[in-house]
């Protein structure tokens, strides 16, 4: 039984990956290892170092540096560092895992084939989930972090690369859009106009949903097959084209609502209504694409609220109605907590989509009509307003990231407080 064998003298020597190993007679690990630290160790010399030299200075003369290039290899260096600092945490915590085997006596896989057959058979659940973290560092973590540090520069019409360098403004662009008259006023009314239109566009979704569910979910409700297919149809169409097809409805002048829906409502007893300015009146625009959006959004809970109702049991509302509890109650009571308590993160997610719901508000009216200032319509919402300021004629790259990092600062914010508030996380048992 090896009582010799010591847990510090294994880390201390770990501290160069691939030594703990060795000294835990575990020679193919070590050499697995040590090759790794030895690549990182030529990579950082060869061009890790004068990579993030590059960073820090974006370049120094034009024509010959690109700084957006300079910038992302940057980001993609801190990347592969990061990993690197992760396996050289593994490699301590492994040499004194193993040490601390040597010195209780357990047995210690030395050989190759046993250390590999304990890593496919113990480690599998985290070699199977590998590649998925890999792509997801790659597509995800590398993406938002150039988007980052993006917005922390002065990227923009007056410094585009080649021909001119970008540099570090630090919090610049972030006390411009809150201090700075020229941004602070359109941000504020797109912010605004964003949240009002996520609430109303969403909740009339959502309730449209429900309250086409609950009816056609009534016993009394005959062909509700035929019901359920109208109710689908929106869902089926792309929803470009509806968005398409709607805008030419609600056209001013030549639109079937203005020629042809008000003119049959006028024919009615005491109603009299003029042309509707749908598409050149900002107020009436955001009134027609938050009923369009209640129109393209109701059916998937349709859909989802549907299958929640067919799992209450009827037993409850029978002994509602024995009780004395009207219609009202049953549902405030019985189905509505029902729906909530399964349906309350998707309705989250509804929410957020429509956050950052670009379509709808891009292809009815391009974010128009008029304008706020700052490049900004009167229904562009905070995603479009950012499309608007990386393709205009006047580009606003390290505006437009930092507008992207105060959405995504709300977005997970709200998510994270609703997901908690509903327990959304908790698998059941806990």
């Amino acid at each position: 039984m090896e009582t010799t064998h010591s847990v510090n003298k294994a880390t201390l020597l770990s501290l160069i990956p691939g030594l703990g190993q060795f000294y835990n007679k575990q020679k193919s690990k070590a050499l697995i290892f040590f090759a790794i630290f030895v690549a990182f160790a030529a990579e950082m010399v060869l061009v890790g170092f004068q990579t993030f030299a590059n960073l820090i200075s974006l370049g120094s003369t034009p024509m010959v540096d690109h700084s957006l290039f300079l910038m992302i290899r940057g980001v993609l260096q801190l990347i592969i560092t990061a990993i690197f600092l992760f396996f050289y945490f593994i490699n301590i915590y492994d040499a004194r895992k193993v040490a601390k085997l040597w010195q209780s006596g357990h047995k210690v896989n030395t050989t190759f084939k046993e250390i590999f057959l304990n890593v496919t058979d113990k480690g599998f659940p985290y070699l199977l989930t590998l590649p998925a973290y890999a792509l997801m560092t790659f597509t995800i973590i590398f993406p938002v972090l150039v988007t980052l540090f993006m917005a922390f520069t002065n990227y923009d019409f007056r410094h585009i690369p080649p021909a001119n360098l970008i540099d570090w403004v630090g919090i610049k662009n972030f006390v411009d859009i809150f201090f700075l008259s020229t941004y602070r006023k359109p941000f504020v009314a797109v912010f605004t106009w964003t949240i009002i239109w996520t609430v109303c566009a969403t909740t009339l979704q959502i309730a449209l949903g429900i309250l086409t569910a609950v009816v056609a979910n009534q016993k009394f409700i005959k062909f509700k097959r035929v019901f359920g297919v109208i109710f689908l149809l929106p869902w089926a169409v792309p929803a470009f084209i509806t968005i398409m097809s709607f805008s030419n409805i609600f056209n001013d002048s030549i639109g079937a609502i203005n020629t042809q829906v008000i003119p049959f409502l006028n024919n009615l007893p005491f109603v009299d209504i003029g042309a509707i300015s749908w598409k050149t009146d900002p107020n009436w625009t955001k009134v027609a694409i938050i009923m369009i959006q209640g129109w393209l959004g109701f059916p998937y809970i349709y859909v989802m609220v549907t299958g929640i109702l067919q799992s209450i049991s009827e037993d409850l509302y029978e002994a509602a109605r024995i009780d004395g509890a009207n219609a009202w109650q049953r549902f405030s009571n019985i189905t509505l907590p029902a729906i909530f308590l399964v349906a309350a993160p998707t309705f989250v997610t509804q929410y957020t989509g429509n956050f950052n719901n670009f379509s709808m508000i891009y292809l009815f009216n391009n974010g128009g009509p008029g304008s706020v200032g700052g490049g900004a319509g009167s229904t562009d919402i905070l995603i479009s307003w950012i499309y608007k300021l990386t393709t205009g004629q006047s580009p606003q790259y390290s505006l437009a990231s930092a507008i992207t990092l105060i959405i995504s600062a709300i977005v997970i914010t709200v998510s994270l407080i609703v997901f908690k508030r509903t327990n959304a996380f908790n698998m059941e048992g806990e």
